[in-house]
């Protein structure tokens, strides 16, 4: 095991822009790297066989918890913060004693016969997690998000990904007009669609497009659906979250695939 390093300054240069990278939804695009609080991104990352360019461990934890040793060393290097520095890089209420910074992943392009979810304008970062983690459960493979949605890799998609985003392939902003190149055929829920989800017949591979939370998907989207559903709601909800939409048809997909 190799010797850790230390920081003990809050202004050093990396721990400056660990700081704006967490108050910065998009700071990634900027400086190319993401911070992954705590263990469990790091472990996710690290079962995919991804790497991290540096472990930034509080010295009380380095001290008392020898298991943050195994994981904190996987990276490339390793530097020891007085406690009350290290909670300068978080925004959580209990912060982690350990994280990891990580370059972005790189650009992919489109695959047009994947399994995917497309993203409209989305705009809660929390909807956004979940709807990545959802995916990356049920069998999509891919995750266009298109101009306009949350930032994929901003410190709340990443949380409430919680390392899903490690297993997908991702693809943000996208403009409409980019979707040309999917093969698969489009879904999409609607709640005046004639065909209730239980019953439609549902294409796979499909896109499953998911629209803004407040507007739905773009109408112009919409006609372009091969195939739209809705999700009886016998309680009478108006309508459902659209994390919690995606998560029911995404497994309904998953169902289908299942029965032999």
């Amino acid at each position: 095991m190799s010797t850790p390093g230390h920081i003990t300054s809050r202004d050093n240069p990396l721990l400056v822009k660990l700081r704006k990278l967490a108050q910065d939804p998009a700071g990634y695009r900027k400086y190319g790297l993401l911070w992954l609080e705590g263990d469990h991104l790091a472990r996710a990352l690290r079962a995919r066989g991804g790497r991290a360019q540096h472990a930034l461990v509080a010295e009380g934890a380095w001290a008392r918890e020898p298991s943050l040793h195994d994981l904190a060393q996987w990276a490339e290097r390793v530097s020891l913060l007085p406690d009350a520095i290290f909670k300068t890089l978080s925004t959580l209420e209990s912060p982690a004693p350990i994280g990891f910074v990580v370059d972005v992943p790189p650009s992919q392009p489109l695959l047009p016969l994947a399994p995917t979810v497309v993203l409209d304008r989305l705009q809660d970062a929390g909807n956004v997690g979940s709807i990545l983690r959802s995916a990356a459960a049920l069998g999509v493979q891919q995750v266009i998000a298109l101009k306009g949605t949350a930032a994929l890799w901003s410190p709340k998609v990443l949380r409430a990904g919680m390392g899903a985003h490690f297993g997908l392939r991702l693809i943000e902003g996208l403009e409409p007009s980019g979707l040309s190149a999917l093969e698969v055929p489009w879904v999409a829920t609607s709640s005046h669609a004639p065909s209730a989800l239980p019953d439609a017949d549902l294409p796979w591979p499909c896109a499953w497009v998911l629209g803004h939370e407040g507007r739905g998907v773009d109408p112009a989207l919409m006609a372009r659906c091969a195939v739209t559903v809705r999700i009886p709601q016998p309680g009478g909800e108006e309508s459902l979250n659209v994390a919690a939409a995606a998560a029911v048809c995404l497994y309904e997909s998953a169902r289908r695939r299942a029965v032999p």
